[in-house]
């Protein structure tokens, strides 16, 4: 299943993780009692928009089955010199039960097993790829100074300002001490680091640090997978800072989670004129980050108190991409660009029913994101939804 699939984890929490896979596997028939069990836990959790029953999310889970391989999995990771946790090791980071049935089932790493640092010691430091020199300079002096004190500097690994957090924090630490600099989230497999330019940097960062993920090895970094790592970010650091992020920007979505969770929530202000400091000015106005500046102002948000969380919409609100519905986003991310797939090939890939699959493409189709070619479909590019290259 994905990762935030609702019902999944809903099932896992009711039946837990081994349980649940037999049941799957069995392809036996259901009781109406777990069923109104799994709905009753989904509107406890807020969690139920959507639900369309257990045999629809079966369907879509079922045709993944052939190709688990575990094992696999397991060996590759620890050919890679990493590992695999869960929830019921002592080095689960205790911070991620706060995303309550959002919360990962198991995360896959390369580099040191942990202990790894709690939401105290953790700071986030996020904002666009095509940074500026200005966000550069700033990245770098809260990163630095931030690692020299002993505290782990979380990011996510892309270019722009996740590149410069990760470097500072290498440069800033001493490799004499005990902590761990910094710690990438990625949206895909470990096996594979991404983005590739930065495949040395990674490389450094799970010698040094971790790099992290809770799709397992092999696993594609999709659009939906990003918006799903942000929340990672979010609860495993004490704080939040966006340093450079546009209007809209994937940025915003870590800080949403952050704000959801009751994390606190920074922006550092830019040129009033540069759109790359238009989302953190936003974050400001709108109240829901504090501005800072240095990292002495950073550090006083990890021991300040900090709000309960209310709105629960907020992370429903943060997986929605350009007003698509969940399933459509997913399928969307199926759809290969340069060749047709198949509807039972993209039903695998994006872990739908065929039915839903069908209903889906035609949703895309009218809105200019797919189209047909012959019995099989594609996403159709940019260039043919605008005319222009």
């Amino acid at each position: 299943m994905e990762p935030q699939d609702a019902a999944g984890l809903a099932l896992v929490e009711l039946l837990g993780a081994v349980d649940c896979l037999d049941f799957i596997t069995s392809r036996s028939s259901h009781e109406p009692t777990l069923e109104k069990q799994l709905w009753e836990l989904l509107e406890e959790h807020h969690a139920s928009r959507g639900w369309k029953g257990l045999s629809a999310a079966l369907a879509r889970w079922r045709p993944r089955l052939e190709s688990l391989a575990p094992g696999r999995d397991l060996s590759v990771v620890e050919r890679l010199g990493g590992g695999f946790l869960v929830p019921a090791d002592q080095e689960w980071p205790e911070q991620f039960n706060d995303l309550g049935l959002q919360r990962p089932l198991g995360l896959w790493y390369r580099g040191r097993p942990g202990p790894w640092p709690g939401p105290e010691n953790a700071v986030a430091i996020v904002g666009s790829r095509d940074s500026t020199g200005y966000g550069a300079a700033v990245t770098a002096d809260l990163a630095h100074e931030l690692a020299r004190r002993g505290r782990t500097v979380v990011s996510g690994g892309a270019y722009g300002i996740d590149a410069h957090a990760h470097r500072a924090a290498l440069t800033g630490h001493d490799p004499a001490s005990e902590g761990i600099p910094t710690m990438a989230f990625m949206a895909g497999g470990i096996d594979r680091f991404y983005p590739s330019g930065n495949e040395e940097l990674l490389r450094v960062v799970g010698q040094r640090g971790a790099v992290v993920a809770e799709v397992p090895p092999g696993s594609a970094p999709t659009r939906y997978r990003f918006l799903q790592r942000n929340r990672l970010i979010a609860a495993f650091s004490g704080a939040t800072v966006v340093v450079e992020a546009r209007w809209r920007s994937g940025a915003l979505n870590t800080a949403h989670h952050a704000e959801a969770l009751g994390r606190a929530v920074a922006a550092v202000p830019g040129p009033v004129h540069s759109a790359s400091s238009a989302g953190c000015h936003r974050l400001l106005r709108e109240g829901g980050a504090v501005l800072v500046t240095d990292v002495s102002e950073v550090l006083e948000l990890l021991d300040g108190p900090v709000a309960d969380p209310s709105d629960h919409e907020a992370t429903a609100r943060a997986a929605i991409h350009d007003g698509l519905a969940l399933e459509d986003l997913v399928l969307l991310d199926a759809l290969p660009l340069r060749t047709a797939s198949t509807v039972d090939k993209l039903s695998i890939v994006a872990g739908l029913d065929s039915m839903n699959v069908r209903a889906g493409l035609g949703r895309l189709q009218l809105l200019g994101l797919a189209e047909a070619v012959g019995a099989r479909w594609k996403r159709r590019a940019e260039k043919d939804r605008t005319g222009k290259n």
